[in-house]
């Protein structure tokens, strides 16, 4: 069976203030040639549908096209919703719509029903884990303490349990939205720590054939059956040096995995500069990244006039200007900013109270600003869950 495999489409979302409804309408285009073209059996799509809980118009309508044309193939195509989706919103119509071959997978409740699809050596059975967000999840699949980990262990469970009541030879793939250890970050993914862990172990997900993964936006291989196909668009320069691609997937009579990358359309290159204003201007070795979005970094020791109406005469295509000038260490004035830097929120905090009071906070206090920005995050999401 040939699966195609991708995920964090982030529909309506933009790139810094480019618009990206257009690359991603382009994307959906591709995606269906892609089907098409190498005679793909089912889609999975690993979560991150929408980029936000209330889409805006235009993505519910781009979605609805892809339903539409994914549909019309006659290929079922298996979805889960993501972190940044709303579960109950993307599932609405799930029933109906599983008619037309479009399975919503959006109930943590349904981890262990799987979708079954057969062919000529036999039942692939596909089970989807939507996000799972601990704290809401808890009591769905009793676990004490609310952490990714636990909570992922008792749906694989739920999974395991299934698969053991199938004809032997069934074989198996899971779709999951997860920060899985070992995978590459950007900076382009909303942070899902809870207790001070964000990352389970991949050993999570033994027993099955093929995990398909969401939720880090860079392509890349855990293990030879544990993989992310990545965001098909950039949504930060953090991945300017991503590959944007899908995953296409060969399971055998056995279960064997076999897996080759195809190639998304990428709407135009990033490209990070880093100098001062007067050799970014000048330097012949930047001209292959005149039509690219550009970030440029620049080390002027003194900010230079109408840095971002000069930068835009060469490179037209610059979104982002960020100042990080070269002082030496003992020079004052180094920017809030900058200080905050690669900081999370609670480390942040943790710094606050070392300068308020000298001291940082010991172990305790720390435990007590983590589950006090565990809290918020939680509500935060039971708000946008209500909405």
């Amino acid at each position: 069976m040939r699966l195609l495999h991708t995920s964090d489409w982030h529909l309506g979302r933009a790139f810094h203030r480019v618009n990206m409804l257009g690359a991603q309408a382009g994307f959906i285009g591709h995606l269906v040639e892609t089907v098409r073209a190498h005679a793909v059996d089912a889609v999975v799509v690993s979560g991150d549908v929408y980029d936000r809980a209330v889409p805006p118009l235009a993505a519910v309508e781009l979605f609805d096209d892809a339903l539409h044309r994914l549909a019309d193939l006659g290929v079922p195509t298996v979805m889960i919703s993501g972190n940044h989706d709303s579960a109950r919103r993307l599932g609405v119509g799930a029933g109906l719509i599983d008619r037309a071959g479009i399975h919503l997978r959006t109930d943590p409740a349904g981890c262990g029903t799987p979708v079954v699809l057969t062919d000529a050596h036999g039942d692939v059975a596909l089970y989807g884990l939507p996000y799972l967000e601990p704290a809401l999840v808890k009591a769905e699949f009793g676990v004490e303490r609310a952490g990714h980990e636990a909570v992922l262990a008792a749906a694989m469970d739920r999974v395991r349990a299934d698969l053991a009541t199938r004809a032997p030879g069934t074989r198996s793939v899971v779709l999951a939205h997860a920060f899985v250890t070992g995978g590459e970050q950007s900076d382009s993914e909303r942070d899902i720590t809870v207790g001070g862990v964000a990352a389970v172990p991949s050993g999570v997900f033994d027993g099955v054939d093929y995990v398909a993964l969401g939720h880090l936006h860079g392509c890349q291989t855990l293990t030879e059956r544990v993989r992310y196909s990545g965001s098909p668009l950039p949504y930060s320069f953090s991945e300017h040096r991503h590959r944007k691609s899908m995953w296409l997937v060969d399971l055998d009579a056995t279960g064997s995995v076999t897996a080759e990358r195809v190639d998304c359309p990428v709407p135009r290159a990033l490209a990070r500069l880093r100098g001062t204003l007067a050799d970014l201007l000048a330097d012949p070795e930047l001209t292959p990244h005149e039509d690219a979005w550009v970030e440029a970094t620049l080390t002027d020791p003194v900010r230079p006039d109408e840095p971002m109406a000069r930068l835009t005469e060469r490179f037209p295509h610059t979104l982002s200007l960020v100042f990080d000038p070269e002082r030496a260490p003992e020079e004052p004035g180094v920017s809030y900013a900058r200080r905050l830097a690669d900081r999370s929120d609670r480390e942040i905090a943790e710094d606050f109270v070392a300068h308020v009071r000298g001291a940082g906070p010991d172990v305790h206090e720390q435990g007590v600003l983590r589950d006090a920005f565990d809290a918020v995050r939680a509500d935060d999401t039971v708000r946008e869950v209500a909405r």
